[in-house]
Formats: C-alpha cells, structure tokens, sequence
C-alpha cells in the first residue's frame, strides 16, 4: 500500500539523531519547559523570522491562545474560512468568540480577500488566515482590510511550515503566528505540540504567561492562565527534524512536480503556485468531478488517498451556520483529493500514483 503520509518513515530517516536528543532529555531529569523547549524556540523563530516563539501543547491552543492574546472573547466575532480542519474554528469557539465563515478562492483554497469585507461587522476582532496545504494566503489584501479596520491578524499556519510569501515566511507577517507540529506535518513531533510566534514582544510576554496559569518567574498567577506546554522530549525531536524542514520541503517541491509533469488530464485540476511565494505542500490536492470514484480507484489498486476536508465546518452540527453561503467551499468539498506526499515518498510510488489515475481516466471514465 502507498501510504498518504507515513510519520514512521520520518523517524526511520533520522532514527539515530531523534534516539539521541530523546535520551538526552531522560537524562538530563527536566521534562517540561526546560532547555530543549527554550533552545527550540529560539531556533525556530530565527527560522521563522520572528523575535519569538513560545510552544504550546498543540496547534489548536496555538489558535486559542493567540485570540486570547488579544483580548478576544465572548460577543467578539473572527473571521475566518469553513474550508479548514475543524481546529480553527474549534479554537475561536473556545475563545468565547464566534467564528464567521468567508468563501474561498477555488484556485488556492484560501480565504478570498475580497469576501472578508462583507463579513465584517462592529463585532469583528480578529481574522484568522489559513495557510491550507502548505500554500500562502494572498496576505496583502488581507493586511490591508485589517489595518482598515482595525483588526487583530493572525496566521494559522499549521500547513505551512517554511512557506514563502512575498520574501518572508509565513507567520511573520500577522500579529501572532500559530503552527502545529502534529506527527503528520511538515515539521511533525512523534506526539502533540504547537507554538505561537510573534515579532512584538509584549504579545509573547503575555503568551508565555498564558501558557502556564499567568505565572511570573515566583509562580504568581499576574494573569488568569492555563496549561498548554510543550514537553522537552517533543522539543528535542522538533529540534532534530528543524534542521531537515528545508530540504523535506524541497523533497515534497520535487515530487509535486512529478505529479503535474505526468498528471495530463482537463477532467483533473492541479494545485496551483502563488507568484512570489514558496508553496511546502503539507497536502497535494487536486479536482476531479468524480472523486469518489477515482479514490475507491485507487484504494483498489493499492493507493490511500484523503479528503481534506470533506464537510465544511459550517456545515458540521457544532457550527453550523443558516446564513452562510459558501458555494465555492461547497463545491470544492465535493471534488477534492489528497495524494500521496511525504519526504520519503519514492519517486517509483509516485509515479505509480500517477499512472493509476492516468488509467482511470483513459479507461474507466469512458465507460
């Protein structure tokens, strides 16, 4: 079978580095927010482009505590897209605020600048941009509607590690950046971890003491915090794989040329690349009409395949809104198909991916 994503893989690829770092941290005897986390977070921000970073315990508390950051809360309203893991939105409802959902654009399936502005209203506080698949909002649009109205940015880049827009990487562009470093992301730790970064240091003062029940150094609650840490063994592996996100990311480039130089078919669109920016493709997605079809196609023949996402969170009982009208969302629900893509991902099993779809469309959608 040619798996969609393989963590495993990952690990076999630096298995003596990780088995050293982990080892380090048992016996060293300091296990949560110690010197792996710190050192880690340096690391990535220089990698990044920011002044900070402050892990947490996963990408969705990354989303939480951004917005909590900024003072959003019950009666304010985010905007952000449906077209997304549920996380997002799970995070602006765990904020007390309510999440109001934008169509996207059907090229980038990212939020659509130009439907923000009619979702804004006196209520609105902040917009959450998704980064999906590891492609870049269009952000100076979107830069621009929340210097107009005043807006809190923030960048949910849990899809995006390393991506490029307009010179800078992604999460240095907002107020706070938040990012996922579950198993299967470009960046992924063998467990939960997250980080939100931020080039204003008032911001990652009040993160880091959010983070851990609003203790100051004498563990006095100066802010009504919780916990959201990131352990030192989760760091130390993040700090290992840290090191590869740039080559992995040219890896998952290579293989995602593969893919368009053999993938010939007007019935199957292909991901496309912004002008001036890096896509890191967390995810290759592509369209077809049938894609139910094509995906049982394929698991025949030895092939997974995801669907990413397959219900709108607007249209999921905890979210479900009557007001929305999302037809771009809607029907990129229905076409959509992940591939195969991970580092370790052969160019052999690629181009099997490949043929099999060339197959199904030469033979089975004449019939």
């Amino acid at each position: 079978m040619i798996q969609l994503s393989s963590p495993l893989a990952q690990y076999s690829a630096h298995k003596e580095e990780i088995d050293a770092a982990v080892s380090r941290v048992f016996r060293g005897g300091h296990y949560i927010l110690g010197e792996e986390v710190d050192a880690f977070e340096r690391e990535f921000a220089l990698y990044t482009g920011v002044a900070s970073a402050v892990g947490v315990g996963n990408g969705t508390d990354a989303v939480y505590l951004a917005l909590k950051v900024c003072g959003i809360g019950s009666g304010d309203e985010v905007i952000t897209v449906s077209h997304t893991a549920v996380a997002t939105a799970a995070a602006v409802a765990m904020s007390g605020a309510r999440p109001v959902f934008a169509d996207i654009d059907p090229v980038s399936f990212t939020i659509d600048p130009q439907k923000i502005e009619a979702a804004v209203t006196e209520r609105t506080k902040a917009i959450v941009a998704v980064h999906l698949y590891g492609h870049a909002v269009d952000l100076h649009p979107v830069m621009e509607i929340a210097r107009k109205r005043r807006l809190k940015l923030i960048e949910d880049c849990a899809q995006a590690h390393g991506a490029i827009y307009k010179g800078k990487r992604v999460g240095s562009y907002g107020d706070l950046g938040c990012f996922s470093f579950y198993p299967t992301k470009n960046l992924g730790a063998i467990g939960d971890g997250g980080a939100v970064v931020t080039g204003d240091p008032e911001l990652a003062g009040k993160a880091k003491l959010l983070r851990q029940y609003g203790w100051d150094n004498s563990r006095s609650s100066q802010l009504a915090g919780w916990n959201t840490r990131l352990d030192e063994v989760q760091a130390a592996i993040l700090r290992v794989k840290l090191k590869y996100l740039d080559a992995d990311n040219s890896r998952r480039n290579t293989l995602a040329d593969l893919y368009a130089s053999k993938l010939k078919s007007r019935r199957l669109g292909l991901p496309a690349r912004r002008a001036g920016g890096a896509h890191v493709y967390h995810l290759y997605v592509v369209r077809h009409p049938e894609r139910d079809r094509l995906a049982q196609y394929l698991k025949e023949r030895g092939v997974s395949t995801g669907i990413h996402y397959s219900i709108p969170v607007h249209l999921q009982p905890a979210y479900k809104r009557n007001d929305c009208v999302l037809p771009e969302t809607e029907r990129a629900a229905k076409e959509i198909l992940s591939l195969p893509m991970y580092p370790e991902l052969s160019e052999a099993e690629a181009l099997a991916v490949t043929e099999n779809i060339m197959a199904f469309e030469e033979t089975v959608c004449r019939t």
